[in-house]
């Protein structure tokens, strides 16, 4: 595919499936920012919600909307992101991932969960960019998925808008503790958004990728590594020595923070 254009790699908060009816501030980051790059030839989405085995790459042509929640209001089961998807743009991803050493196979029925299409609705309403969903591997650790984000890395100077999606904290056993007792927000969610943010800034990436044995109360923030590790994705994407800017930070629902990061990755470093 042809050289075109050079975007960054950036990762987003999905927060609850709420989050799609009342987007609020983070919402209104998620939008300006995507105002502010160029239109991509495809974007790839990089959701917390799909969580496979192996690496797989969704290939339908159309996309369905999975409302993969229960217990929401009934207006969240009628929401639609019409996207179309590009075989041939998964098909060149899978050939990115196989040339870098990755297995990798693809899904021409694969829709679009909630981590994906939320955010996508808020930055792309017209849904008039290709849609190419990628699976996270949780049981594989944050070197795998930087790893991975390493091997798409050349696409984004073709294009492709890699986005990755899931929550700088997320532990639902708090978030039901706040919810019925006193409704406040832990300590730790902050420190531990803040800790994950010195760490970028500072070009930390041994630290992030041990994250687990280093940062501030990192098990109660992840019981599972599933909403952190496509920041491993975005991170990988944007190289060695990547350029960050948090372009949004907040806590929503008690207990996850909205924390939204861009990596940009020189584009002269990029090896095709």
């Amino acid at each position: 595919m042809a050289l075109n254009q050079n975007l960054p790699s950036l990762f987003v908060p999905h927060g609850a499936p709420t989050f799609a009816l009342h987007p609020g501030a983070t919402g209104t980051a998620l939008t300006r920012t995507a105002c502010s790059l160029p239109l991509p030839q495809a974007i790839i989405v990089v959701s917390a919600h799909w969580d496979t085995e192996h690496v797989i790459v969704g290939m339908a042509e159309k996309p369905a909307t999975i409302h993969d929640f229960r217990g929401f209001a009934s207006e969240l089961y009628s929401i639609q992101y019409p996207a179309s998807g590009s075989k041939a743009a998964g098909t060149h991803i899978l050939d990115r991932l196989r040339a870098a050493g990755i297995a990798a196979s693809g899904d021409d029925q694969r829709g679009l969960d909630h981590g994906a299409w939320i955010p996508l609705r808020l930055m792309y309403p017209n849904a008039d960019v290709p849609v190419i969903p990628l699976s996270i591997q949780s049981h594989l650790g944050t070197s795998h998925h930087l790893a991975l984000g390493r091997a798409l890395a050349p696409l984004a100077a073709e294009g492709f808008l890699i986005l990755a999606s899931g929550n700088l904290t997320h532990s639902l056993k708090d978030y039901q503790y706040a919810s019925l007792h006193d409704g406040t927000t832990p300590g730790y969610v902050r420190e531990f958004a803040d800790w994950i943010w010195q760490r970028i800034e500072s070009n930390d990436t041994a630290s992030l990728l041990a994250y687990r044995e280093l940062a501030p109360d990192a098990a109660r923030a992840h019981p599972s590594e599933d909403h952190l590790l496509p920041l491993f994705v975005a991170l990988g994407a944007a190289g060695n020595q990547y350029q960050a800017e948090r372009f949004h930070t907040g806590v929503e629902d008690y207990v996850l923070a909205m924390d939204a990061f861009m990596f940009h990755y020189p584009f002269t470093d990029r090896h095709e």
